[in-house]
């Protein structure tokens, strides 16, 4: 039986001089390099989605309002390794309502949908509210459209939170679809753990990589479907040692595991390394 998540699932940390928060700019550098590759390849249409996910965050009925005020409730959502957010329902309490219509590509093998709401605060991190594993419907893979009321995890218990009213409904064409979120809190790539499955590695924005061949470029048509119908990734590249010790002689305060981090994401690129890293230290 799952417990309850800590209230800083997802949130970043904000000590930029501890070790965690290295660790956490090398994820940052590392999920970059994953976003290039993976998110083009899904707006594109390239093969590896089964269609349109479209789910309709309508609304939700808490048990409890948590604090001294109304509560001011949004809803993050993970669809395969993507996240998106509503908007914040401001003073929504224990009825918030938000009729977000979130459309995103659905991967093959992905058969449920990943939410938490959170109570958003001004002067501390959000507070997780509520959470829930919520499948998607097997009428929907057949082209339905279903709406039905999820009943939510919390600190009330499982299922003991309330429940929260979600419309789904898919299509087998892949138009262009909504980008994860990026306003308030940076897009989140999810790696492996123990808890909900994943855990979260942050995505900072960054400059647009240079443009490569095959891989195609936001803003621009994509190369023919012969083209990327199987694109083959690009090898991955490393430091030699020498290299490796030269730039852990320029930064003694980080960890060298770290720097191999940063290096890979950066495919061997040594300047490209040594600027990242720059950019950590300051």
């Amino acid at each position: 039986m799952l417990g309850p998540l800590p209230g800083d699932f997802l949130q970043l940390s904000s000590d930029p001089t501890s070790r965690a928060a290295q660790q956490e700019a090398a994820d940052r550098q590392a999920a970059l390099a994953l976003q290039q590759q993976f998110i083009p390849q899904m707006a594109a249409g390239a093969g590896a989605a089964t269609g349109r996910l479209s789910i309709t965050v309508v609304q939700a009925k808490l048990v409890k309002n948590y604090g001294m005020t109304r509560m001011d409730p949004y809803v993050r959502l993970r669809v395969g390794h993507c996240v998106y957010e509503t908007h914040t329902d401001p003073s929504g309490g224990k009825n918030p309502r938000w009729n977000k219509i979130i459309n995103c590509i659905l991967p093959p093998g992905v058969h449920n949908v990943y939410l938490e709401i959170y109570d958003e605060c001004s002067f501390t991190m959000d507070e997780l509210v509520a959470w829930a594993h919520v499948p998607i419907p097997a009428v929907v893979m057949k082209g339905e459209t279903h709406e039905d009321w999820y009943r939510l995890n919390g600190k009330q218990g499982d299922a003991m939170e309330g429940v929260i009213n979600m419309v789904f409904s898919t299509s087998t064409t892949v138009p262009m679809v909504q980008m994860p979120y990026v306003a308030s809190y940076p897009p989140v790539v999810m790696v492996p753990n123990t808890m909900m499955g994943y855990a979260p590695m942050a995505v900072y924005p960054a400059p647009a990589p240079a443009p490569r061949p095959g891989v195609p470029v936001p803003g621009q048509l994509p190369p023919s479907p012969a083209v990327i119908a199987n694109p083959e990734p690009p090898p991955i590249v490393t430091l030699t040692e020498e290299e490796l010790k030269q730039i852990q002689e320029m930064f003694p305060s980080i960890d060298k595991e770290v720097i191999k981090s940063v290096s890979e994401a950066n495919r061997g690129n040594k300047d490209a390394t040594v600027n990242s890293l720059l950019q950590m230290s300051e």
